[in-house]
């Protein structure tokens, strides 16, 4: 049968969306790789602890945190492309204030900042839910993955920088580990840029229209509708939460031992270049992965690869524990099997939650979602430090993984809820 104008018009607004998206998701990936490749190190010299290392990862993810509402409450209101805009400019600016605290030698500058900078990490994941808005249900996990893999090439390039901008910092003055922020400052305000511009038509607002039109068209068709609603009511609230935990749970652990990783190296010889190298593997296995994994979600259930998940990360834990303190590629491989569980976990709860979450709350509740991200994210980065000052390394990373798998059960009763509501 011959397509409808109205999948015809989706189909191509959707293809649109995604090159737009995939555009600055490349950028910003660059954004991101500032933080998490020497926003550690950076703590630890100027704050002078190891305890306190976390701390500046701590700040970053709770900033993301306030950013997620911000931006899914714009987003709610005025589409996708004010709120993810506005997102990457509040990256750019932390990004400014970072150079700016470390030329000044200011802790305090540097804490606000990282905290600013936070907005660009949140709007980095926030940007994968625009990719689905318009996707048909059967696809919508590759398309999440389709955003989330753009952000590869930024994100691998990104790190591997770090020790020319260090160089082109020094020579501008600015202490070698702020180098990689004027990377990340360009990066944002360039991706903020593309989005504005370019992210036409808004994908939500779209597929708020569409739905509109359907609705319209089903309403003449009267039926026993209001039942099925309360009962779907009460599937789309579980979903929700069951997302929510596999989400908090998977970025929990990932920050926790990524965080640390750099740090853990230095201690052991490994200078900027050894440690980026891993940071690069490590987000290069997050984000290049998810066709990947959008494939599996799709073809084998949102659940199933719910429960992989922390299998993943329990091997990514113990692989680093064990790695000997001058093995680069012992980190290396730890590092990527984390990303590749981090992967699995944030497709397949995206799915989920984007499943559950009806359009016209969807950007609010999705951006409150991932505040669970960010508040995760913040306790993993701040106990990662003073975990690993009270009882080292490897206690962290394999504690991490184990705590993975309390994703599991959470799963199993989901599944069981879901065949019981089916029958």
């Amino acid at each position: 049968m011959p397509a409808r104008n109205e999948d015809l018009s989706r189909s191509r607004a959707q293809r649109r969306v995604l090159i737009v998206l995939i555009a600055a998701q490349i950028l910003s990936g660059a954004g991101l790789a500032a933080g998490v490749t020497v926003g550690a190190l950076l703590a630890q010299d100027m704050l002078g602890s190891t305890s306190l290392a976390g701390l500046l990862s701590a700040l970053s993810t709770t900033g993301s945190a306030l950013a997620a509402i911000a931006v899914g409450r714009i987003s709610q209101t005025r589409g996708r492309r004010p709120g993810l805009a506005a997102g990457y400019l509040a990256g750019a600016i932390g990004s400014a204030g970072v150079i700016a605290a470390a030329v000044a030698g200011s802790s305090v500058l540097l804490l606000i900042a990282m905290f600013v900078y936070g907005a660009g990490t949140a709007t980095n994941l926030l940007a994968r839910y625009a990719g689905a808005d318009l996707a048909a249900p059967a696809y919508r996990a590759r398309a999440v993955s389709t955003v989330l893999v753009a952000t590869t090439l930024g994100g691998v390039v990104g790190p591997n920088l770090a020790a020319p901008l260090g160089d082109l910092a020094h020579a501008l003055g600015i202490p070698r580990l702020a180098g990689l922020f004027l990377l990340s400052g360009a990066a944002y305000s360039t991706s903020a840029l593309v989005l504005a511009v370019w992210l036409r038509p808004d994908p939500l607002l779209l597929a708020r229209t569409l739905e509109a039109e359907g609705a319209a068209t089903a309403s003449a068709r009267p039926d026993d509708a209001d039942g099925r609603a309360r009962t779907a009511v009460g599937r789309r609230r579980a979903g929700v939460l069951v997302g929510a935990l596999v989400m908090a749970v998977t970025q929990l652990v990932m920050v926790a031992i990524m965080t640390m990783t750099p740090v853990h190296m230095r201690d052991h010889g490994h200078g900027a270049a050894a440690s980026g190298l891993v940071i690069a593997i490590h987000i290069g296995a997050m984000y290049l992965p998810a066709p990947l994994s959008g494939w599996l979600v799709d073809r084998y259930g949102r659940l199933t690869v719910a429960a992989a998940s922390p299998l993943v990360l329990l091997a990514a834990g113990i692989v680093a524990a064990k790695a000997p303190g001058d093995s680069v590629f012992g980190f290396a491989v730890a590092l990527a099997l984390l990303g590749v569980g981090w992967s699995l976990g944030l497709v397949s709860s995206t799915a989920i939650i984007t499943d559950a979450a009806p359009l016209a709350t969807r950007a609010r509740t999705q951006g409150l979602v991932d505040v669970s991200i960010a508040i995760a994210g913040a306790v993993g980065g701040m106990a990662s430090g003073l975990v690993v000052a009270a009882a080292g390394y490897p206690f962290l990373a394999v504690g991490g993984g184990i705590l993975a798998l309390g994703i599991v059960p959470t799963v199993i009763v989901a599944a069981r809820g879901r065949r019981a509501a089916a029958r």
